[in-house]
């Protein structure tokens, strides 16, 4: 399965989510590859640290750029059994290359009006993008929401997603949890990260679900 992390808006904990994935992913049994199609390469310095930690089990990870990025997944999808692109925050040549061979979009955004704006771009990119891709499916990921109960933010921006016609809202919301920034510095998953956080755990174990479903 090829699954692509990305959206216009930077800072909505893309980076975050494909790595927490691929990890889990890998713990399933499943051989992976994380694909960096980010210049900041924030997921392959994860990936090194993990690598550096002799973490098992190992997440294999390459950097990608160019127009020649459908042609190189899907060589690279006969090696592996799962592939998962961190995309970088903005309209790039890697976003809209990689939404022709990707199975399945997650597109994080903060629980904002901001970013709220930035889905129109993305609509007509996933729109575009099913004239070649017709089995393509695009959900987006409240990310980054506070984890202050008095703060409703997270369903007022999921009302908003109505509007789309190509776009559908996740199930699952990402708190901005300190958790996943200690993880992300040692190369783990929150899953691995001693002692736990129960919430975020549950949290990426679901969002987990909602990607992958049975398989």
């Amino acid at each position: 399965m090829v699954i692509l992390i990305g959206g216009e808006k930077g800072g909505t904990g893309k980076t975050t989510i494909a790595t927490n994935l691929a990890a889990m992913r890998s713990l399933a049994g499943r051989d992976v590859l994380l694909i960096d199609t980010d210049p900041q390469g924030s997921a392959n310095y994860w990936a090194q640290s993990r690598d550096e930690e002799n973490i098992n089990p190992r997440v294999a990870c390459v950097q990608k750029f160019g127009k020649g990025l459908p042609k190189e997944v899907q060589d690279l999808a006969t090696r592996y059994q799962d592939i998962i692109i961190d995309a970088g925050g903005r309209d790039s040549v890697e976003l809209r290359s990689a939404l022709v061979v990707t199975e399945r979009l997650f597109v994080p955004i903060q629980p904002s009006q901001f970013d709220i704006w930035t889905l129109n771009q993305m609509e007509e990119l996933v729109e575009t993008a099913k004239a070649f891709n017709s089995d393509l499916i695009a959900k987006v990921i409240i990310s980054r929401s506070s984890t202050n109960p008095s703060v409703h933010e997270s369903d007022d921006t999921g009302k908003l997603l109505n509007d789309f016609d190509n776009l559908d809202l996740a199930d699952v919301t990402v708190r901005d949890r300190i958790a996943y920034r200690k993880a992300a510095k040692d190369g783990l998953a929150v899953i691995e990260l001693k002692p736990k956080d129960q919430k975020a755990v549950k949290e990426m174990q679901a969002l987990y679900k909602e990607v992958f479903g049975d398989e």
